[in-house]
């Protein structure tokens, strides 16, 4: 099997430098200073075990990869950025690959299958940061990141089977799962304190108090469109002892959203983690009026480019509170 890398950033590029290492052959996509930087020097992976440099081949587009029979794309591009890779994949990867979906969200994988017959899906539990072009940084100590896999949008075949052998070999925990999309499910609840961590200022009890009602709306929007998720108690049983933070050297930052907000990138993917509460609450009937101010004001602190953490989570609870 060989791994296609789209998208070498945080998640892509840990995970890209695992497989690497273990024997997989890889191929990383990225772009800019990044891509630079990989060619230049290889992929460092910051551990807390110290550095890894490791000399993976690299392409700039679909265009450049060397695409071979058993080639399976994981696709680990922000979900905003999901249009422009496929756009790209379509163009110039075989028409009949398998593409692996790890990314945060629900969206990516329909979106997927619109354009390629064999999409997975793959529910990432894998702290990681990258700021420094050609470096990433793994946040954990312990198993660098789990990552089960199965196929969208239910069901387990070959190729889900020999990918997470692959993902084991590299030393993630990996199962295969037939329910895979309740186990995304799970991930997007969690995730619904991305843009709440990277708004709003840590005040030991208004911000903790925003994702609380942030996941405990989205957890009652699931139940009103009838959409499986696995519970919290499952989630943590399989999160266990394998993520553990690193003891030093992990200056990274927070969560995904939080980086791209602190990195001025312009864009992040609030609209696909609590703006996808936001539509399954519009599409049910249900109003969901935390996550829609978590998503309006994570989208107005990009596109403002504010700092990460800037805004007041006790005003954000009293605007609720007297909105109610």
């Amino acid at each position: 099997m060989h791994v296609v890398i789209y998208g070498a950033g945080a998640i892509g590029g840990v995970i890209g430098a695992h497989l690497f290492a273990s024997g997989t052959p890889t191929t990383l996509v990225a772009r800019g200073t990044h891509l630079q930087a990989i060619r230049g020097k290889g992929l460092i992976l910051d551990t807390d075990g110290g550095l890894l440099v490791q000399p993976i081949p690299s392409a700039r587009s679909a265009a450049e990869v060397d695409w071979t029979d058993d080639s399976v794309v994981l696709v680990c591009v922000k979900s905003q950025q999901t249009a422009a890779a496929l756009d790209d994949l379509r163009a110039h990867a075989p028409s009949d690959i398998p593409i692996v979906s790890a990314q945060n969200g629900v969206a990516n994988e329909p979106a997927l299958l619109r354009v390629f017959p064999r999409v997975y899906s793959v529910c990432v539990m894998l702290p990681a940061w990258h700021v420094d072009p050609g470096v990433v940084v793994q946040g954990s100590s312990a198993a660098p990141g789990i990552l089960d896999v199965g196929r969208f949008p239910g069901g387990v075949d070959a190729v889900a089977d020999e990918l997470s052998e692959r993902f084991r070999a590299a030393s993630f925990p990996s199962r295969t799962r037939r329910d895979i999309t309740a186990w995304k499910y799970r991930k997007l609840i969690t995730n619904l304190g991305n843009g709440v961590d990277a708004c709003y200022r840590d005040d030991g009890y208004a911000r903790a108090e925003l994702t609380r009602r942030a996941r405990a709306e989205g957890e009652a929007v699931l139940a009103a469109a009838g959409i499986e998720a696995v519970s919290d108690a499952t989630d943590k049983e399989r999160r266990a002892n394998h993520i553990q933070r690193r003891r030093s050297g992990a200056e990274g930052g927070g969560n995904s959203t939080w980086q791209s907000v602190e990195r001025g990138d312009g864009t992040s993917e609030i609209d696909y983690l609590s703006g996808e509460i936001v539509l399954l609450g519009r599409l049910h009937g249900m109003p969901t009026p935390v996550n829609a101010l978590v998503q309006s004001e994570t989208a107005r602190v990009v596109r403002e480019h504010l700092a990460a953490e800037s805004l007041d989570p006790v005003e954000a609870l009293r605007g609720l509170d007297s909105a109610g």
